[in-house]
């Protein structure tokens, strides 16, 4: 049997549907797994063992269609559902399976605040697709893989706390005077993560205490901050891809939420034997939130208090439990 995953992006909504790679892969006897997303997002899944052959999407998508025809498929899993993933299951003619993506119901509780949400993590409806072909979720969370050739940035040896600054929009991220004070309330060292959007608010940051805050925005690939992840003692991060990729590697993990929320069914994912520690740092009785599915530029209210809410000493405490 051979298999096409569609899931063009983004970083995090791939690890996010990893689980079903893996499964599918161990499960249904001789399968081919291919798997095709954005050419940007290569980096995300190039390692991934349970995948037999990469198609990367960039610019022209009649040209992806033409390619992937020659492999004659037999099913086409999607875990996109959008209008390139349909137009790819219209050229190639061959039978799909595509995940429950609860459109509807995200729409009512981003806009009227009404959770009719199935009680399904997203990874879990991602694996519940291939049901007809026999595959179930097996337990074991979430998978990121690093190139065998990648070197392993060293900070701290004797154990830091990575946190991750950056988030895809503004409203998932804690202003900048609330990182500032979160960092100079941690009692140990800190790795800063992020990309080079995050560089700017990473050194303002570390100037704070530049002996216990190194700031590696911007400066290393996302295979190397996966490995500063790894190595982390705790992670600390908003609702964004290095979230998830913590999650794959069991660490410590405390998920700070503004824009989003765990009601989305994307909370972190851990395997179901997983000794690591989770906590989701959310402020209480807030009637506006989740606002978003995805997050937006400004806050809608113009309050913003899902971020400048945050208990930050909480935050610091379950930081020290972790340790």
């Amino acid at each position: 049997m051979r298999l096409l995953f569609i899931r063009f992006s983004a970083i995090g909504d791939i690890v996010l549907a990893s689980p079903a790679l893996r499964c599918a892969k161990q499960q249904i006897p001789g399968v081919e797994i291919h798997f095709l997303t954005k050419k940007s997002m290569k980096a995300v899944s190039e390692a991934n063992p349970y995948v037999d052959q990469f198609h990367y999407f960039d610019k022209d998508l009649s040209a992806t269609i033409q390619e992937l025809k020659a492999y004659k498929f037999d099913y086409i899993i999607d875990l996109h559902k959008n209008l390139r993933s349909l137009r790819i299951r219209l050229a190639l003619g061959v039978p799909y399976l595509s995940y429950n993506k609860l459109s509807v119901e995200k729409f009512l509780l981003t806009k009227f605040h009404l959770n009719k949400m199935a009680d399904r993590h997203i990874s879990l409806r991602s694996v519940d697709t291939l049901a007809p072909l026999g595959v179930v979720y097996d337990g074991k969370g979430l998978d990121y893989f690093v190139p065998s050739e990648v070197k392993e940035p060293t900070f701290f040896p004797e154990g830091y706390v990575a946190l991750v600054i950056g988030a895809s929009y503004a409203t998932k991220k804690l202003p900048l005077d609330s990182l500032r004070a979160l960092c100079a309330q941690i009692p140990h060292p800190i790795v800063l993560i992020g990309g080079k959007e995050e560089k700017e608010d990473g050194d303002t940051l570390a100037l704070g205490d530049p002996s216990r805050i190194v700031n590696t925005c911007g400066t290393y690939s996302l295979h190397e901050s996966a490995l500063m992840v790894a190595k982390a003692r705790v992670v600390i991060s908003h609702d964004t891809g290095m979230l998830y990729i913590a999650c794959a590697f069991e660490k410590n993990v405390i998920a700070i939420w503004g824009a989003t929320s765990p009601a989305l069914q994307v909370e972190p994912l851990m395997p179901v034997d997983s000794k690591a520690q989770v906590f989701q740092s959310i402020v209480p009785d807030l009637s506006c939130q989740p606002c978003s599915n995805f997050g937006t530029k400004i806050c809608p209210k113009g309050h913003f208090a899902c971020m400048k809410k945050q208990d930050l000493p909480e935050i610091v405490r379950q930081v020290d439990k972790m340790w």
